[in-house]
């Protein structure tokens, strides 16, 4: 059989598949955790990017994956563990079940670090949320949706502070945000994201990983000229995309 080397990490590979259209645009490729970051002809090697947690990764055909790993939707998923533990009475809680009141709040003003230590362990997520908010000022939250609306909220300001970063660390200021895998699916956090960057995000594919894998497989078998530029726009003929316009930026503690 044939044995084909597709690009040689699953981020490689969602990358690969992400649908950018110019080398300004920054992508977060998010699942559990996330990883934001820029595609860039050579690697950034600047005391500026090694400070920042930025690593120069090999993508297909030799591009440099300028990116840092961050703290992902794990926040929300542990925080339903927590929940569906210690609330028996209540029933089963779900994310679906909380996200239409929570997408109804107006924006927290004091929001959180995701990637503060105290959020990297499981346990009581949502009770060390509410003993930060507190502690840089702000009012204890009391409801579960409360909690989330601040868990989605800081994502979104840490992938938009983080693609700016990266995009600075490659000489450019992102014209876009790609937001793809499983945390694409969040039309909040999409919302959210463009809000907090003032940048359109474009949300999709779910499944950026696979798609990158079967293309680099295709190019392999198919005999033609699939450069980047092309497999990305079968990409972008084959999915229904989303994209989130800008409506405004919130304050991060």
């Amino acid at each position: 059989m044939d044995v084909i080397a597709v690009a040689s990490h699953d981020t490689a590979s969602a990358v690969a598949a992400a649908p950018l259209t110019t080398g300004h645009s920054a992508y977060v490729s998010c699942g559990t955790w996330g990883m934001v970051g820029v595609e860039l002809p050579a690697p950034v090697l600047t005391e500026d990017a090694r400070p920042a947690g930025f690593t120069n990764e090999i993508g297909l055909d030799s591009t440099v994956r300028l990116l840092k790993n961050v703290t992902g939707p794990w926040l929300i998923s542990e925080s339903i563990r927590h929940w569906n533990e210690n609330a028996a009475p209540d029933g089963q809680i779900t994310l679906e079940s909380l996200l239409p009141a929570a997408a109804a709040l107006e924006s927290p003003g004091i929001l959180i670090d995701p990637a503060a230590e105290r959020f990297l362990t499981p346990g009581d997520v949502p009770g060390r949320i509410c003993a930060a908010v507190l502690e840089a000022g702000g009012t204890e939250p009391e409801s579960r949706e409360q909690v989330l609306r601040i868990i989605l909220e800081s994502l979104a300001a840490s992938f938009a502070a983080q693609a700016f970063s990266a995009a600075g660390l490659g000489g450019f200021t992102p014209d876009a945000i790609h937001l793809v895998g499983g945390g694409s699916q969040s039309e909040l956090l999409c919302q959210l994201t463009a809000d907090k960057s003032g940048v359109e995000v474009v949300a999709g594919p779910v499944e950026c990983t696979a798609l990158g894998n079967v293309l680099v497989q295709l190019r392999a078998h198919g005999g033609e000229d699939w450069d980047m530029g092309r497999m990305r726009q079968l990409v972008r003929n084959s999915v229904q995309l989303q994209y989130f316009a800008p409506r405004g930026a919130g304050t991060t503690a």
